[in-house]
């Protein structure tokens, strides 16, 4: 059996060898799996008049209830343009309450109201739902696989504010 691991050419490190055919079959399933994972929540926001950005927006809102509009900023990694029409409309429509800080005035923290949280709840079970199949179907090694992988796909600044957030949630 031969060795499919080859030297990384930055260090002692190794990783395993793959075609450019494996990678580009690994590219189109994230772009597949993608398409599956919001596909139910899709077809909910959809009926509401809603997009992805709303999903996203309400998403990272419940799990860290009182962010800021800047937290959230650098969370999402859009224009404050575009999180600012998202918003707008979450607020409009009831979703999203926007309190006043009281440390600093002109801070601006973000809460679901009780609307905001049902609709996230039910948006959050169908991909639960999705994933836990996934999971279940695929084996605990694979999970912490895929696990591994998603994190080395991210930027390092990235990967330090998503292990900032699970640690705020104690996970």
């Amino acid at each position: 059996m031969t060795d499919t691991r080859a030297p990384h050419p930055a260090g002692n490190e190794t990783l395993l060898f793959l075609t450019d055919e494996q990678l580009r079959q690994g590219i189109e399933a994230m772009f597949f799996a993608y398409r599956g994972f919001t596909a139910d929540p899709d077809r909910i926001l959809a009926g509401l008049s809603y997009g992805r950005a709303h999903h996203r927006a309400l998403h990272f809102i419940n799990a860290a209830p009182g962010t800021t509009v800047n937290n959230l900023l650098r969370t999402l990694g859009v224009t404050k343009q575009s999180l600012n029409r998202v918003l707008r409309t979450l607020i409009e429509d009831g979703l999203v309450e926007s309190r006043v800080g009281r440390a600093d005035r002109r801070e601006r923290h973000l809460y679901l109201t009780g609307e905001g949280a049902a609709l996230e709840r039910q948006l959050s079970d169908a991909q639960r739902s999705r994933m836990r199949a996934a999971y279940r179907n695929a084996g605990p090694e694979a999970v912490a696989g895929f696990k591994k992988v998603l994190e080395a796909m991210m930027d390092s600044e990235l990967r330090a504010q998503y292990h900032a957030m699970r640690e705020g949630r104690n996970e």
